[in-house]
């Protein structure tokens, strides 16, 4: 399986982002997907996850600013970031809400800096 994550870049506080991850490898439409991301010297953490149904939760941290959606016609799962904060800064992932260890990609880096 690969995932490609795409859409990070430089953002001031306050701004808006919206990531995305396409997948590949395997039957994508019947898994759970998560986003998770990895700052500078802690644990990843899952950040949002959403069902093969739709059904979505996402961390106490993002709640209210962070929504997550999947489209399973482009294989594809986003993150829309709202009302960005310094302390989102971290490298972005996807992968299955179960995360596989042996599938990971390269991430998407996010910076949120005045």
């Amino acid at each position: 399986a690969q995932f490609v994550e795409s859409g990070g870049g430089l953002m001031q506080p306050g701004e808006s982002l919206r990531l995305s991850c396409t997948a590949s490898g395997f039957t994508f439409s019947i898994h759970g997907m998560g986003w998770y991301r990895q700052a500078p010297g802690k644990q990843r953490e899952l950040v949002a996850g959403i069902t093969r149904d739709d059904g979505t939760m996402v961390a106490d941290s993002v709640k209210g600013r962070f929504m997550i959606s999947r489209d399973n016609a482009k294989n594809s799962v986003y993150l829309q970031m709202n009302s960005l904060k310094p302390e989102d800064t971290a490298v972005y992932y996807c992968n299955l809400w179960s995360a596989r260890d042996d599938w990971w990609g390269q991430g998407t880096q996010v910076t949120v800096s005045s």
